[in-house]
């Protein structure tokens, strides 16, 4: 159906996902919705994108509370295949992240994004989408998928939607549902860590250590010392950077308990 909705010229939207949607999930579809002829959602939780001692076995899976948090929007399919339907028997073959995958995540989870970008290529070949649809709040997995489209000649635009806070400033993530009570106030330090960033810069501040620095401290005031990285780079490339400008962009992944989460904020 969706080939046929391709073929007659209309405009193909697809919202990637691994389910536990959220409000953050919604806005994409709703962006989505407003802007193509026909909304394909998908809802995979992929195996190759965890490394092992990861939380693939308890990541939260609920289709049908899935399909409700949609249901009013109009979406015109959904797709939720198996593992076994995505990759079969032996499968083998592999896509190699683009550079821009190789810091920051690319170097704390080794493998992440070969199965990120094997993932959606394949989704995309399933889904052959005019536009493809990801959430800022994962932006160091937007530029690598972009650039992946780019190298690869893919006809699929890569669209990114601002991130969704809840009112206190969390960025929402399927994974605060791990979050305890106390943990979850706790989170709080890593977008009030990059928004104390973000006005730093605001009030004259272009010393790109000074401000990794600050946000760091915060953290670590906060009881969240386990700290994967903290820091202020290129935001196309994500490479060093020698002094902050209007290109620049600060990017948080941080154990709460044992939930790791990530932010980032433009400065």
């Amino acid at each position: 159906m969706v080939m046929s909705a391709t073929a007659s010229g209309k405009k193909v939207g697809v919202v990637m996902t691994m389910g536990a949607l959220h409000e953050g999930h919604v806005s994409l579809v709703e962006q989505c919705t407003g802007q193509v002829d026909v909304t394909v959602v998908t809802i995979f939780v992929n195996p190759t994108q965890f490394l092992p001692g990861e939380d693939f076995e308890k990541y939260p899976r609920d289709l049908d509370g899935d399909l409700d948090s949609i249901s009013g929007l109009p979406v015109d399919f959904v797709f939720a295949p198996t593992a076994q339907e995505m990759y079969g028997e032996s499968f083998s073959t592999t896509i190699q992240p683009p550079d821009v995958g190789k810091p920051l995540e690319g170097s704390h989870r080794p493998g992440h994004y070969e199965g990120v970008c094997t993932v959606v290529f394949k989704l995309l070949q399933a889904v052959p989408a005019s536009v493809a649809y990801f959430g800022h709040k994962d932006y160091q997995q937007y530029l690598v998928i972009k650039k992946m489209a780019a190298d690869l000649d893919l006809d699929s635009k890569i669209e990114v939607c601002p991130t969704v806070r809840e009112p206190d400033g969390l960025a929402m993530s399927s994974r605060n549902r791990y979050l305890s009570e106390s943990e979850r106030k706790q989170a709080l330090a890593i977008s009030a860590a990059l928004l104390a960033a973000k006005k730093s810069v605001a009030d004259g501040c272009d010393d790109v250590d000074a401000i990794a620095k600050g946000i760091r401290e915060q953290l670590v005031a906060a009881g969240i010392s386990k700290i994967d990285y903290a820091a202020v780079v290129h935001a196309e490339t994500l490479e060093e950077i020698a002094s902050i400008d209007e290109s620049s962009v600060a990017l948080v992944a941080a154990y709460v308990g044992d939930t790791r989460l990530i932010d980032n904020m433009a400065l």
